[in-house]
């Protein structure tokens, strides 16, 4: 059992499961989600079945997985993916994602591994997402674990974030299991996917003294995942178009609007490339390059890894063409599938303030898209 040292961010243990899920159960939004989840069953029946789970293992096998494949079901033209005999069910890895959605990049790789009849991995559950009693426990049972945003309070953030790094060195290292946590802090906006080397820091910081051990014990495994249709994409012009011009400050309850959004948005096609980890002799030639330099060293791997297992579609081909205006990539799309995403880009900004400006507002739509050409094109292997 985990020491109860990480009692403070650790998910729930199977004993404290079934009083969560009587909780969702008596929620006054329950009888929302079970619309969704279970649109076959009336309320009762679907309460009872949630209850029925007791733990945390049936509870992402029966609930969890259905609620990702309604996602796909809903949502997602055709769900893809690559890379899964990168992995074995007897070890724990850390796997690093791009991270373009709130809840999905995570979610449903949940889905993969379960129908491979992998192990699921635990998550990365940002504290300003745990606004209410309700997300704790649907988080807490899906075996989220608690990671504290960046504050002004240097000391205690430090702190934090060793505390976070033995956690998941230990959950790794110790008990087998897997973790996920995205590349940087924060939703990709700009469509640039580029690894936080402050990210790679925090990975070391249970482990300071060998460079190659830091990482090499981690089984550290890059995850590329790439959406046809960014379902968020005007909030994200909006959130960049703002941040250009003074400190964006999020509304109360944005970023739950931001996840039921990722949820329902269509989404078109979506792929996940499970790459190769990274190995100890990969690493081993960087053991003695400064602390900054070795972490640029490793985010720079991950990035590699990432931006060269992109699934690019038109839309990533036609908005660099837009960008550029040029037709550089013209024999990758057709034109019907220009006009059907030139008419997107119009619909999306009629969707935003009509104060702002509006070919930048263009600029930073069309870039969302566009710039993961650039980088795939950057780190081809």
């Amino acid at each position: 059992m985990i020491s109860n040292r990480f009692d403070d961010i650790r998910p729930y243990y199977d004993s404290e499961v079934p009083e969560a899920l009587q909780r969702i159960a008596e929620s006054p939004l329950f009888a929302i989600i079970a619309s969704f989840v279970f649109p076959e069953l009336d309320t009762q029946t679907a309460r009872e079945k949630l209850i029925a789970t007791g733990d945390t293992y049936r509870f992402q096998h029966q609930i969890m997985h259905r609620v990702n494949q309604r996602i796909i079901d809903t949502s997602i033209t055709e769900m893809t993916f690559g890379g899964v005999e990168n992995i074995a069910n007897d070890k724990g890895y850390l796997f690093v994602s791009n991270h373009r959605d709130i809840m999905l990049d995570a979610s449903l790789l949940q889905n993969i591994l379960m129908d491979h009849d992998l192990p699921t991995n635990q998550i990365t559950f940002g504290a300003n997402l745990m606004c209410n009693e309700l997300v704790i426990d649907i988080g807490k049972s899906n075996k989220m674990f608690r990671v504290e945003r960046p504050s002004s309070n240097l000391r205690d953030f430090y702190r934090a974030s060793v505390h976070l790094s033995e956690y998941m060195r230990h959950i790794i290292t110790e008990q087998g299991e897997s973790a996920w946590i995205a590349q940087r802090n924060g939703r990709t906006k700009d469509g640039v996917d580029r690894t936080d080397q402050g990210i790679i820091n925090m990975f070391r910081m249970s482990c300071p003294k060998s460079n190659i051990n830091s990482i090499a014990d981690l089984n550290v495994t890059p995850i590329a995942v790439s959406y046809e249709w960014e379902p968020c994409c005007v909030q994200k012009v909006c959130e960049l178009y703002i941040s250009r011009r003074q400190t964006y400050v999020k509304r109360e309850n944005e970023d739950l609007e931001s996840i039921l959004s990722g949820i329902t948005g269509h989404k078109g096609r979506v792929h996940f490339e499970i790459c190769t980890p990274l190995t100890e002799e990969e690493i081993a030639p960087y053991a003695d390059l400064t602390s900054n330099e070795f972490n640029k060293t490793i985010a720079g791997i991950i990035d590699q890894r990432v931006c060269s297992s992109y699934r690019l579609w038109p839309n990533n081909y036609i908005a660099h063409d837009m960008l550029s205006h040029s037709d550089h990539y013209a024999s990758h799309y057709t034109a019907e599938e220009k006009q059907r995403f030139l008419t997107y880009v119009e619909e999306c900004e009629a969707k935003i303030d009509p104060q702002f400006n509006r070919e930048e507002v263009r600029e930073l739509l069309l870039g969302i898209y566009a710039y993961a050409v650039d980088s795939k094109e950057l780190f081809k292997r």
